[in-house]
């Protein structure tokens, strides 16, 4: 029996590890590979390991250096291209502990978001955050909106969510005015 990676679902994370990267494409033929670092440096996901990925395995980062735009990582135990393919956009966690304590009250993980309630600036209830994403253009939050229906994203930025309260489990969003009214499912919009 074969298993396609990409469509198969994984287990979900342990509560306790961070999502702090995810592998891309494989660079060259000695076993180096692409990384997305969503640490604040993005040399510095190599201050950290040994990471889980999100298929269960165990890699530490021998070293990463920057190509252009792009990290490119060395991992202990990969010597070839094909090593590498099979790394291909899984995505790197650590524990929580391995990662500096926050030193402001509004300073917080992107994993502290998860679950977080959304709400209007006048306490009514707008939905929950379910992840958060950024695919090339900034932090984006998925929400499940508290009404049901299908999840949508929205900026992440102090202007679309100017208040986050990770102890309260709480934050205030000013949703852009094109989503505001979106239309049910199902639905049909209102022509011009």
């Amino acid at each position: 029996m074969t298993v396609d990676r990409e469509t198969t679902p994984m287990p979900a994370p342990d509560p306790e590890q961070v999502l702090l990267g995810q592998f891309g494409a494989a660079h060259g033929i000695r076993g180096e590979i692409k990384i997305n670092s969503y640490t604040e440096e993005p040399l510095g996901i190599a201050d950290y390991g040994p990471f889980t990925l999100d298929d269960g395995r165990v890699v530490e980062i021998d070293s990463v250096r920057m190509q252009g735009d792009n990290v490119v990582a060395r991992i202990k135990g990969i010597a070839d291209r094909n090593g590498a393919e099979t790394l291909r956009n899984r995505k790197l966690f650590v524990d929580r502990a391995a990662l500096p304590a926050l030193e402001e009250d509004d300073d917080f993980y992107h994993a502290d978001l998860i679950d977080i309630a959304l709400e209007l600036a006048d306490g009514s209830a707008y939905g929950k955050i379910v992840s958060v994403q950024n695919f090339g253009a900034g932090d984006l939050i998925e929400i499940e909106p508290a009404t049901g229906g299908k999840t949508f994203y929205l900026p992440f930025t102090r202007a679309i969510v100017p208040t986050v309260d990770i102890k309260g489990g709480r934050a205030v969003v000013v949703p852009p005015p094109e989503t505001e009214a979106r239309p049910e499912e199902g639905e049909p919009e209102e022509e011009a």
